[in-house]
């Protein structure tokens, strides 16, 4: 990412690109396609060695093996392997690819993301005329895995960041941590690390037939237990090497860290790589306690869910009342023919050609408190929905030539009323164009925010009408 890069924009490849290599588990040679996306299209993965070439979305709903790697799978459709190349494509700053395969596994290269990120500077960013929206974490959001003792908190921030610890009771490793404060940097500090395991864990992987493409080349291997030469001999054999050693530091094979804490930052490129699973850019900062690809894979599921349930949050329009309104009450008097008591807005703040918002401020000076329920003060959902009307007709009104008009209902679809409006709120009135007005015919979406959340919401139907 250079300085020109707008963040707040989608991107995708300027061409396609491709890359060969072994699959770390399945040891079969795969040919792997990244194609540019149009806006929206997301990160999917394409089998096209399959009959009918299906494609899977890269969704955390869709994992279905987290035991050495992250597996996708919908029907008989499976890709493995695929946190590398997802992290490359976040850590990029890509949101739309298509992945091509004529394999079951992702190629493992050197066990980290830098081959990926290398092509994709190959193929170049392109910036896509589309916004790019980002759900910001406004809670702390918190998994914990009793059972194996991991902890991930997501923390309300300005941008994605994350903190990885690792301490695996390992006098090799030891304690380490690693951050990412911006993705930014992932190119330099994070792309570059690579996978790492345990010499027993190895031993393991090979006795149940696993990492058939392994090489000591392509992964971090710690010993921090005594190994006997006919241990050393047999994996010696498995990797075709003439000697396999250890470091005095407990690494295999005289392997040259690229960092210090070369792990902590892998185990930072597979959280990147996992949460790409949400399906949705966060802002926030991720606490990841010795993570792992089943407890991320079960975070991402949390956040995700979590960002379904407020996603209308992210709609809800901003009200700084030390700002200049767009049109204030006398000019909306001079727009409309309502009058007080029956103006229901005080102020516009936003106006575009598909969009306005309106300010209400709800007192208990209101007349029609007087009458409805005394005592127990609440506005009329009729009176709500009435507001909204006045804000769209100011919309229709704008958008029409010079002159004086009138509006007037035809319809009402899909009224809800999903919170009370009391005295002392205020009422945000957003209306949104559904279609472009024809014949003087305004079809809208009404919605009445008190805070973040939605009070009424309605379809609206009206016709302009110059007096």
């Amino acid at each position: 990412m250079n300085n020109n890069f707008n963040p707040d924009k989608q991107h995708t490849l300027q061409s396609a690109v491709s890359i060969s290599g072994t699959g770390l588990h399945t040891g079969v040679n795969v040919d792997m396609t990244l194609k540019p996306a149009h806006p929206g299209f997301g990160f999917q993965f394409q089998r096209i060695d399959l009959p009918g070439q299906p494609v899977i979305k890269a969704d955390c709903d869709l994992v279905t093996d987290t035991s050495r790697g992250t597996t996708l799978q919908e029907g008989d459709t499976k890709v493995c392997t695929v946190e590398h190349i997802l992290a490359a494509l976040v850590g990029m700053g890509i949101d739309n690819c298509l992945i091509e395969l004529n394999g079951p596994e992702i190629p493992i290269a050197d066990g980290s993301s830098a081959p990926f990120v290398e092509i994709i500077e190959e193929a170049g960013v392109l910036e896509q005329d589309a916004a790019k929206v980002w759900y910001s974490i406004d809670t702390n959001i918190t998994h914990y895995d009793e059972l194996k003792k991991v902890e991930m908190t997501a923390l309300p921030a300005t941008d994605y960041k994350i903190t990885t610890l690792i301490d695996f009771n390992s006098p090799v490793l030891g304690t380490q941590h690693a951050g990412l404060k911006t993705m930014r940097d992932f190119k330099e500090e994070i792309a570059p690390c690579r996978t790492f395991c345990f010499l027993h864990e190895l031993e393991m992987l090979l006795q149940h037939n696993l990492i058939k493409g392994g090489d000591v080349n392509n992964a971090i291997v710690i010993v921090d237990k005594p190994v006997t030469p006919e241990v050393m001999e047999r994996l010696a054999k498995v990797f075709n090497k003439k000697n396999i050693e250890v470091k005095n530091e407990g690494y295999l094979n005289n392997l040259e860290l690229r960092f210090p804490n070369e792990p902590a930052r892998h185990k930072t490129l597979d959280v990147v790589g996992d949460l790409a699973l949400i399906g949705y850019p966060i802002k926030a900062h991720i606490i990841a306690n010795r993570p792992g690809h089943s407890t991320n894979v079960d975070f991402a599921r949390k956040i995700k869910q979590y960002i379904k349930k407020n996603k209308h949050v992210k709609d809800v329009p901003v009200y700084d009342p030390n700002l200049p309104p767009v049109y204030s009450l006398q000019q909306i008097e001079k727009t409309l023919p309502h009058r007080y008591p029956f103006l229901m807005v005080d102020k516009i703040i936003e106006l575009t050609d598909k969009h306005i918002v309106g300010i209400k401020n709800v007192t208990y000076n209101e007349q029609f408190f007087t009458g409805h329920f005394p005592g127990n003060p609440v506005m009329p959902g009729v009176l709500q929905v009435e507001a909204l009307a006045q804000t769209g007709g100011i919309l229709c009104i704008n958008s029409l030539p010079p002159g004086e008009y009138d509006t007037y209902f035809l319809k009402i679809d899909n009224c809800k009323f999903k919170q009370k409006v009391v005295p002392g709120d205020t009422m945000i009135l957003k209306m949104e164009l559904i279609s472009p007005i024809r014949r003087g015919i305004c079809e809208m979406r009404g919605t009445v925010y008190v805070g973040n959340k939605i009070a009424t919401e309605a379809d609206l139907m009206a016709q302009v009408v110059k007096r």
